[in-house]
């Protein structure tokens, strides 16, 4: 009995780390063209279709990936990319957070943890997720990963970062920003 206990407690731990992805995860790389999308939205609370084409149109685009909304690391990454959005857009950038996991909460995650400042988007069934390659399994289906492009107005991708560890991602997209702001003016 004792082996077949262990060998379940192996197989547990063995697929619970076959959904954390890594850093080698295979997201869009740098360099390839990012898929137009249009998602229903929410910004400070307000409902609106948000299409990647026209958001691009401003300047480069901040679009990130999260597992779901209200979830602790998702709320910390939330809270990181709304004290910079200011720093994004002097750059000319814009911020858009997508989630395919709970869709139903992106209009008051917007105006709590995104704190009324950049556009969160649903993504049901992982579609737009998928285009970018940023999925991952959870609980029986399929949800976003913890990932951040940067994407130039042209639509190239300029940054693809995969980690689930929330805290980096702002650091490496603001960089990536200012490098493109330096070479465009």
């Amino acid at each position: 009995m004792k082996i077949g206990k262990n060998i379940v407690t192996s197989l547990a731990f063995g697929l619970s780390l076959a959904a954390v992805p890594t850093h080698s995860f295979a997201a869009l790389p740098q360099g390839a063209k990012a898929p137009d999308f249009a998602l229903s939205a929410a910004l400070a609370g307000k409902e609106f279709r948000l299409s990647l084409q026209k958001e691009l149109k401003k300047g480069p685009v901040v679009l990130y990936f999260f597992p779901a909304a209200f979830t602790s690391g998702c709320t910390v990454e939330a809270h990181l990319f709304a004290k910079a959005t200011g720093d994004f857009n002097k750059l000319g950038a814009s911020v858009i957070g997508v989630t395919a996991g709970n869709v139903e909460r992106v209009t008051e995650f917007s105006k709590s943890e995104c704190r009324n400042r950049f556009a969160v988007a649903a993504d049901p069934g992982a579609k737009v997720a998928t285009k970018f390659d940023t999925t991952m399994q959870a609980a029986k289906r399929t949800i976003s990963n913890r990932t951040s492009f940067v994407i130039a107005p042209n639509g190239t991708i300029l940054l693809s970062y995969t980690d689930m560890n929330p805290q980096a991602h702002i650091a490496k997209t603001l960089a990536a920003v200012r490098a493109w702001k330096a070479r465009h003016g």
